[in-house]
């Protein structure tokens, strides 16, 4: 459900214009309703709360603009804040993990170590929007 939600998260801000892209998408990629209920759920996350997201990105990168970032370490994040402040029921640690292993999977070298150091320092050094969330 993450690899879809970071690839429609992807095609979005490349055709955001674009009617259905969303039916689109589904269309290519067909998956069983509760993969495709939580991709969904992750997608329209970060699109509703985009600029949150991105903010926090931009707090956490020092130095780094947000169209500094290439496409899948920006869309990883995204997707991962997301799901650190909207997704209660996934522990961090779990919702860490997997953004670590689409960025080795989807992004360059650095990727993964990037995702890691910036997720980690948000984690620790930013943890009001984290309330309520299961911690293993």
């Amino acid at each position: 459900a993450r690899e879809l939600a970071l690839q429609m998260l992807f095609q979005f801000e490349f055709n955001k214009d674009t009617q259905n892209w969303r039916g689109i998408f589904w269309e290519n990629h067909p998956a069983v309703p509760s993969v495709r209920e939580f991709a969904d759920r992750l997608v329209m996350g970060v699109i509703d709360n985009q600029k949150t997201i991105d903010e926090l990105i931009e707090k956490h990168t020092e130095h780094w603009a947000l169209d500094r970032l290439t496409a899948v370490d920006r869309n990883v994040l995204r997707m991962a804040i997301y799901e650190l402040t909207g997704e209660s029921s996934v522990p961090a640690k779990v919702t860490i993990n997997e953004a670590i292993e689409i960025a080795k999977r989807y992004g360059d070298d650095r990727s993964s170590a990037f995702v890691n150091g910036i997720l980690d320092h948000i984690v620790k050094q930013d943890p009001a929007p984290l309330e309520g969330r299961k911690e293993n």
